[in-house]
């Protein structure tokens, strides 16, 4: 997680590829059920699946993805992954408004009266 300066570009770059190669051999090799262990993790969170970890890890991937798309369109104001292309809803918020609401009462749990 943390570069020091004495490292280089390939450094790095070949630490990441140990790693990913890691990554796969541990996945092609264990059941999505294979327990195991992040020590850092408090108590009550720190024993894991394979399967739990996955899902970790992609929803972790995308978040900061999610980071990095925001500031690359904080500099060039620019959204979507195309120039000409922004894939961004061209609709007014007004129809925006209206599309949640039309979406959101069916989303809603039934009020089940066990509250």
């Amino acid at each position: 997680m943390w570069a020091t300066a004495e490292q280089s570009r390939e450094d790095i770059i070949e630490f990441y590829r140990r790693a990913w190669a890691h990554a796969d051999a541990t996945i092609d090799s264990l059941d999505l059920t294979a327990e195991g262990s992040v020590p850092w993790w408090s108590d009550d969170q720190r024993a894991v699946t394979l399967h739990r970890i996955l899902v970790h890890v992609a929803a972790e991937t995308n978040r900061h993805a999610g980071h990095a798309d925001i500031i690359r369109e904080l500099i060039d104001g620019g959204a979507g992954l195309l120039d000409g292309n922004e894939n961004m809803p061209t609709s007014d918020s007004t129809w925006w408004q209206q599309y949640r609401a039309k979406l959101e009462p069916q989303n809603r749990p039934q009020d089940s009266g066990d509250r």
